[in-house]
């Protein structure tokens, strides 16, 4: 009864946070000279920061390399829990755009702050899809600014590591941008699939690896580039939940 009421409260204050955060980002986005609308795009991130300090179920620890310079644009990678993912991400204090499925930027309310935001559409179902992803990923690149991608393509059913898909590594390796990996783990739970009411999750961490450059690697070297970071990923994944790297491996 308890668990329910408070999820209910939880879900008030994200739809009250939303609806107070809407014009604050059409107003701003109407006055953000920037190509990259950094202004914009990081008053976005700063709606799931509150999102997420809303919900006493949601406590997290960031570590690791967070003393970045977010203008010099990285292409960051992250494994992917949960949808709490997203906000719990965006306690960082950088402007990044996003990689996302066309449906969620069709979605009324939060689809209209992603393309207010700049973040990047993904229609999986077109030919080009990869083209035209690179081609929004580059723009933003060029004017400073940040693009993160979740290489599993969608989040983990069982809590282990998935395979990567290869979209941010070979894209890395064609505009000569860094890699920024990191890692994230205690999510799983905190907003279970077709359920309303928020999980519990007290240990949620958040860890910024070193960049890892990707001036020696070529396009054939794209497959060995994307199972470098997956395997820095997989071994920090071991090391927190303290079990062999192939417990929490989907591909062992």
């Amino acid at each position: 009864m308890w668990e329910g009421l408070k999820s209910l409260l939880i879900w008030l204050g994200v739809v009250l946070l939303i609806l107070l955060w809407l014009p604050l980002l059409a107003i701003t986005r109407f006055f953000d000279r920037d190509k990259a609308h950094y202004r914009t795009g990081k008053l976005f991130r700063k709606l799931g920061h509150a999102i997420s300090k809303i919900n006493p179920n949601w406590q997290i620890s960031i570590t690791g390399n967070v003393d970045i310079d977010d203008r010099e644009p990285y292409i960051m990678v992250c494994n992917h829990l949960s949808q709490a993912d997203i906000p719990l991400i965006s306690n960082l204090p950088w402007e990044m755009k996003w990689v996302a499925k066309k449906e969620l930027f069709d979605t009324p309310v939060i689809g209209w702050m992603m393309k207010l935001a700049g973040d990047i559409s993904v229609d999986r179902r077109a030919a080009d899809r990869k083209e035209k992803t690179f081609e929004q990923a580059r723009f933003y690149l060029e004017k400073g600014c940040s693009v993160i991608f979740f290489p599993e393509g969608t989040r983990s059913r069982n809590g282990k590591l998935n395979a990567f898909t290869r979209g941010a590594f070979e894209l890395a390796i064609r505009e000569q941008k860094p890699i920024l990996p990191m890692v994230i783990d205690g999510t799983q739970n905190t907003l279970p699939k077709r359920s309303w009411k928020f999980g519990m999750a007290k240990q949620i961490k958040l860890k910024i690896l070193e960049p890892v450059s990707a001036d020696n690697y070529d396009i054939q070297d794209t497959r060995a580039f994307s199972e470098h970071i997956r395997n820095q990923i997989l071994n920090q994944l071991s090391e927190w939940r303290n079990k062999e790297a192939e417990e929490i491996d989907n591909l062992a």
